[in-house]
C-alpha cells in the first residue's frame, strides 16, 4: 500500500500544487488556488460526470440484482457456470467492446438501421453521440462489477432465515423485503462503490460513443495530462474528483448502515 498507493498519491499532491508551464517546467510553490481555479473552470464536467455515474449505478443495480438473486438462490450446482457465462464476454478488451457498441448504436447499425427501413423510426433518429449511448456503454462495461458483489452478499445469507420467515407466514415478497434485502445491503453498497467510481471517472465510453456535449471529467483530465500537459491542473482535478467520490461513499455507507464495510 505504501509503495503502490501512498507514494504515488503524495507525488500527485506535489504536482497539483506546482506552477509553471510545459516548456519551462513546473515548480512546487504550494499554490492551493489551483484547486479552486480548475473547479470553477470545469464544474460543468464534474456535474455531468456525477449525473452519469448516478444514472449508470441505478440502472446497473436494477439489472444486476435480479440476476445475482436468481443465481444465488436458484442456480443450484450450476452457479459457477452461470457466473462464467456472465463474465465470458468481458474477457475481450474493454476498448474493443466499447467500439463494438459504437457499431451497434450507429445510425444505420444492426439495431436502428432495420427499424428505420421499415418506418418504425424516423431517418434523423440517432443515439450515437448522445448521453444515452455513453450511459449504455458504461453500464454494459461495468455490469460485472455490480453483479459479483451482489451475488457474494446474497450467497452468504443463511437460508434458514428465509425459511423461518416463511414459517412465520411471510409471503415471498415480505421475506425478501424484511430478510433478504436488508442482509444484502453490504453487497449493494459494494456494488454501488465498484460501479459508481469507475463510471464517474470513465473517459473511453464518452470518447468513443459520445459527442462534443457528452465529455466527462475523465476526458478533461486525460486531455490536460496528455495534450495540454498542464500537470498541476490535471492532478488537482483528479484529487477533487477523488474527494467528491470519497465523501459520497461515506455518505452511502452511513445511509445504508453498512458498518461492517466501513469499519
Amino acid at each position: 500500500m505504501i509503495l503502490l498507493f501512498i507514494v504515488p498519491m503524495l507525488a500527485m499532491v506535489s504536482v497539483s500544487l506546482q506552477t509553471g508551464d510545459p516548456i519551462g517546467g513546473y515548480t512546487l510553490t504550494w499554490r492551493f488556488a489551483n484547486y479552486s481555479e480548475v473547479l470553477s473552470k470545469n464544474w460543468t464536467f464534474v456535474v455531468r460526470s456525477l449525473r452519469n455515474g448516478v444514472i449508470v449505478t441505478a440502472i446497473a443495480l436494477v439489472l444486476a440484482y435480479p440476476v445475482a438473486y436468481w443465481i444465488a438462490f436458484y442456480g443450484g450446482r450450476f452457479k459457477t457456470v452461470f457466473l462464467f457465462i456472465l463474465l465470458l464476454p468481458f474477457f475481450i478488451s474493454f476498448v474493443i467492446r466499447t467500439v463494438s457498441w459504437s457499431f451497434i448504436l450507429s445510425d444505420q447499425g444492426i439495431v436502428f438501421g432495420p427499424l428505420k427501413d421499415i418506418g418504425l423510426l424516423p431517418d434523423d433518429f440517432r443515439v450515437i453521440g448522445t448521453t444515452v449511448a455513453v450511459v449504455a456503454g458504461i453500464t454494459y462495461n461495468l455490469l460485472p462489477f455490480t453483479i459479483l458483489p451482489l451475488y457474494v452478499s446474497l450467497e452468504r445469507i443463511d437460508r434458514r432465515l428465509v425459511e423461518a420467515a416463511k414459517d412465520l407466514y411471510s409471503s415471498k415478497t415480505e421475506s425478501f423485503r424484511k430478510v433478504v434485502f436488508p442482509l444484502s445491503l453490504p453487497g449493494v453498497f459494494a456494488a454501488m462503490l465498484l460501479t459508481s467510481i469507475p463510471a464517474v471517472g470513465d473517459y473511453v465510453n464518452a470518447d468513443v460513443l459520445g459527442g462534443p456535449g457528452t465529455a466527462m471529467i475523465g476526458n478533461v483530465i486525460q486531455a490536460e495530462f496528455l495534450n495540454a500537459r498542464d500537470y498541476p491542473e490535471a492532478a488537482a482535478l483528479a484529487f477533487i474528483l477523488m474527494a467528491i467520490l470519497l465523501v459520497g461513499a461515506i455518505f452511502y455507507a452511513r445511509l445504508l448502515g453498512t458498518e461492517e464495510v466501513t469499519t
